[in-house]
Parts: C-alpha cells; structure tokens; sequence
C-alpha cells in the first residue's frame, strides 16, 4: 500500500504584502510621472513663494485658475487684472494660483523673493503664488504633466500667462491662451458658470 504523504503548505503572506507594497509603489510612482487623465487637482503639490508646502487638496470644492506668470513680460500688466478678478470672485469660491516660470523668453529670471515683491510692490496682489517651476517639456511640473493628458493642446502653456480652469470636482474644465484677458467675458463667464 502506497503511502500519501502531505507536505506543509509554505506561508504566502510575506509574498503577497510584497508583492502589495510593489503594487502600491509603482501606482504611486506612475501618479508622479505619468498623470493620469483620471487624476484631479487634489492630487497635487507645489511649493509657496514663501517656501512652504501647497498642498492643492486645500482647494478641494473650490474653482481655481492656475496662471503661469513672469515679471518681464509684455503680458505682465495681467497681473493687475488678474487681482481684480481675485478680489471679485474669491467670497464666491474662486482661487487664483500664479505659478510663476522662467520657460518664456527667460522673463521670470528673479527669485522667489524677487518675484514676490515686484508683484505686491507693483500690482498689490495677494493671491496664492508658487515658487517658480517649470511648466513645459518632460521637466514640467508633474502638474502640467497631466493638464497636458487631460487636455492635449489647451492644457500646454504657449507663453507666459497662459490660463486653465478647474471646477469645483477638481477636474480640468479648459485652457485660455495668454491673450485672454482676466476681464474678457469668455474668461469670466467659464468662471462664473462653475463657482462652487
């Protein structure tokens, strides 16, 4: 008579937290450098021109505007445009997010410190500013890295104050070119049709 003889079956849990742990990190990693078309505002974070976190889930149920700004500009007076619109929409739920960026024509070449001054100094804003970053190319902000999945062409910017707007879901709702005014109605009223 034949003898059956049952082996112990190995322990599987270390694989399968191993292999958990690896899913997890390459999710996470593909989130940073391939944004997906699926992500939302809330999924990241600059820098301050203060040097601080700015975590975007902090505008979580808001619309924002992320402008990419630049000191020397001939776009530059929409700065001032850019603070009216602030003051005008902010009580309803708007956020205005300068991100200011040298990848123009090298016409943000100052420093954090720099750039804030000019544009308190010059046109009183006070709305949230980033440290500078790059906005285009594969060095871009992981940012732009996903407006540009999320909207092809009108999510790249083409010049400094280039403009894209996000709902209150923190998705992308479209891109405005450099030559769209803060005040023009086609601006405006992308805002006022989203406000939380």
């Amino acid at each position: 008579m034949t003898k059956i003889v049952t082996l112990p079956m190995p322990d599987s849990r270390p694989f399968h937290l191993l292999a958990t742990a690896l899913m997890a990190g390459i999710l996470t990693f593909c989130l940073g450098v391939f944004p997906s078309h699926s992500a939302s505002i809330t999924d990241f974070t600059f820098t301050s021109i203060d040097g601080k976190p700015m975590p975007l889930s902090a505008y979580r149920g808001k619309t924002v505007l992320v402008v990419n700004t630049a000191s020397q500009c001939g776009f530059t007076p929409q700065y001032a445009g850019l603070q009216k619109l602030w003051e005008t929409y902010r009580d309803r739920g708007l956020v205005l997010l300068a991100v200011p960026s040298n990848d123009f024509g090298g016409q943000e070449p100052g420093s954090s410190k720099e750039i804030k001054e000019f544009c308190e100094s010059t046109f009183g804003t006070d709305f949230p500013m980033t440290e500078k970053v790059v906005v285009k190319g594969d060095g871009a902000h992981p940012f732009y890295r996903w407006a540009k999945a999320s909207l092809g062409d009108q999510g790249i910017p083409k010049w400094n104050f280039h403009k894209l707007l996000i709902g209150p879901d923190g998705q992308l709702l479209g891109g405005f070119a450099s030559r769209i005014t803060p005040q023009s109605p086609e601006l405006t009223a992308a805002i006022e049709g989203h406000l939380p």
